[in-house]
């Protein structure tokens, strides 16, 4: 039986196949491709170039079509190589002499750059010059970058260098004072998204907008390794690449975990929110990517509350609209803090040593955010619900002990017949314009004018002082130290000891009054404030005073601070 030979194409990777050879065809870097061309078309040319950048993004293939574009003896109109005369076709087959690449990772010896030294002699057989593309430059020892400094300073005229570099900092300065610097990109995830759409369409592959956008997220920037990871991608999907099969196969977690976490969040559902961690934890994700996840994933939704802020979203259009519907929903309030949660849970997860016990205490605590806007509101009830038995208490005492303290006037009180009905639990936050509570309080029925007694009266003083914000906590000691006292049956005094006390009060003048009125139900409260000093007898005595004092009693202690000289302070 004969033996059948299968001719195998060779396959080339895409990065290869698909490198750019013009300057339009580079992706990311516009405004650098703009400047190289305009140079070439002004010949304003620099001796020495270098490209940094990340791995990736475009250096040596910039370098190359930068090279084969100033020899090209028949440049187009737009700038570009024209790719038929004999410079270009040399460069095109691999086998151009004008065109020299050196790799200084493995070749960074002080040997190695005095022979490129002896090349840089030699004209350019074709073309005007010899270009001499010496990639990873950092890698050069110092005695090399040393050798290599007066050759890069004043070189032939026709020589010509490009040093490419992903790590700027470790070349010596004076190499870079010699160089015209460019810095390359990150090439971003929509420019990434259409490369690879035009390749999967040459290649003849169908693949979901959302499976390109992980790729080229995983890709972080790199144009080469989009286009290695796309191979890797087609090799396990065939010709139909979904959102589904490159998540499986790039082991990245789906976008819908985090959606369900962050809804269980909103609802307050730890439990939830702590079962759909130990599913990922089950499927073999790290906590720790998970974590960094979920601060990423706050951080999409937070820009996608803005229209201004909506392009910095880099996702499929489908995702897109899940991140807007739940952006809908999430408050500034949940996501700043939620945040911050994420963030420090994130640097902490390395020192930790139980990292599901944090990351399950991160969830707990986004879940306790939801309930935050709802504390907010009853946080004033539950106060008064402490306060009001011990309010109660000093209300039933001050009024028993009330006749043997001094005498006061009579206080009119309801009949014994009729019940006061409760009185409303009513929140300062809840009175923002003084003239709308008034408004409300006359529609239709009149001015209020219940009868209440003094202990209601301070019952709801100290009610209001509770409920002030954070900023005028200050207020608080003055208005219990300050306690009203009924002069007339609507009208109160309240006696403060400085002018500092009586202006801190005006200031809350226009938010207490409204609130008492509502709260005595009477529309003619009045409130009048009485400067009264510290007494004589209340005076904090000084050392010196004291001394005074037992001197006029006793002289042996005037004749003996005397005697030895002593000074009271």
């Amino acid at each position: 039986m004969p033996f059948k030979f299968l001719i195998m194409e060779d396959f080339i990777v895409s990065a290869r196949k698909y490198r750019p050879s013009t300057f339009l065809s580079v992706v990311g870097q516009q405004a650098l491709v703009t400047t190289l061309k305009n140079a070439i078309t002004s010949n304003h040319l620099a001796h020495a170039y270098l490209f940094c950048g990340p791995r990736g993004v475009g250096k040596t293939t910039c370098a190359r079509i930068f090279a084969k574009t100033i020899n090209c003896q028949n440049r187009t109109a737009e700038g570009e190589a024209c790719n038929v005369c004999e410079s270009c076709v040399a460069f095109n087959e691999q086998r151009s002499y004008n065109i020299h690449e050196l790799d200084a990772a493995s070749n960074n010896s002080v040997e190695d750059i005095r022979l490129l030294i002896e090349k840089v002699r030699i004209p350019p057989q074709i073309g005007k010059y010899s270009v001499f593309i010496i990639d990873e430059v950092h890698m050069l020892s110092q005695a090399a970058f040393n050798a290599f400094l007066k050759t890069l300073e004043e070189p032939p005229a026709h020589a010509l260098f490009i040093l490419a570099t992903t790590e700027k900092h470790k070349i010596i300065p004076t190499i870079l004072s010699r160089c015209q610097i460019y810095d390359f990109n990150r090439i971003g995830v929509a420019d990434t998204v259409a490369h690879l759409q035009f390749v999967a369409s040459q290649e003849g592959i169908t693949a979901e907008p959302e499976a390109l956008g992980v790729i080229a997220q995983k890709s972080d920037g790199g144009m080469r390794d989009a286009l290695s990871i796309f191979d890797q991608v087609v090799s396990f999907c065939g010709s139909t690449v979904s959102y589904a099969d490159v998540i499986a196969n790039l082991n990245v977690l789906d976008y819908d975990y985090y959606f369900r976490v962050i809804d269980a969040a909103q609802a307050g559902n730890a439990p939830e929110a702590m079962m759909i961690f130990n599913e990922i934890l089950t499927k073999g994700f790290d906590g720790g990517h998970f974590v960094s996840g979920i601060a990423a994933h706050l951080r999409d939704v937070l820009v996608c509350r803005d229209p201004q802020t909506l392009p910095l979203l880099e996702v499929g259009a489908s995702i897109g609209e899940k991140y807007q519907r739940q952006a809908a929903v999430c408050s500034e309030d949940f996501l700043y803090p939620a945040l911050k949660i994420t963030n420090q849970t994130d640097l902490d997860y390395r020192i930790s040593k139980n990292k599901r016990l944090l990351v399950e205490i991160m969830l707990i605590r986004l879940c306790q955010l939801s309930d935050k806007k709802k504390n907010e509101l009853t946080a004033d009830e539950d106060i008064l619900s402490v306060l009001q038995p011990v309010f109660d208490a000093v209300e039933e005492k001050a009024v028993a002990v009330q006749p043997a303290i001094s005498p006061q006037p009579a206080v009119r009180q309801t009949p014994p017949s009729a019940s006061r009905p409760a009185m409303p639990r009513i929140s300062i936050n809840n009175i923002a314009k003084p003239e709308e509570a008034v408004a409300s309080a006359v529609a239709g029925t009149g001015k209020r004018n219940e009868v209440f007694d003094e202990a209601t009266l301070q019952r709801h003083w100290r009610t209001f002082a509770v409920q002030l914000p954070k900023e005028e906590i200050h207020l608080l000691n003055t208005m219990q130290k300050s306690l009203p006292k009924l002069s007339a049956a609507t009208v109160f005094e309240v006696t403060v000891h400085n002018p500092y006390q009586e202006k801190i009060l005006n200031e809350i003048r226009s938010r207490l009054m409204p609130f008492l009125a509502e709260c005595l139900r009477n529309d003619f409260v009045e409130m009048n404030i009485v400067v009264d000093e510290v007494q004589e007898e209340e005076r904090v005595m000084l050392p010196k005073d004291i001394f005074n004092g037992l001197a006029e009693s006793n002289p042996v202690f005037k004749r003996f601070v005397s005697e030895f000289g002593l000074e009271i302070a």
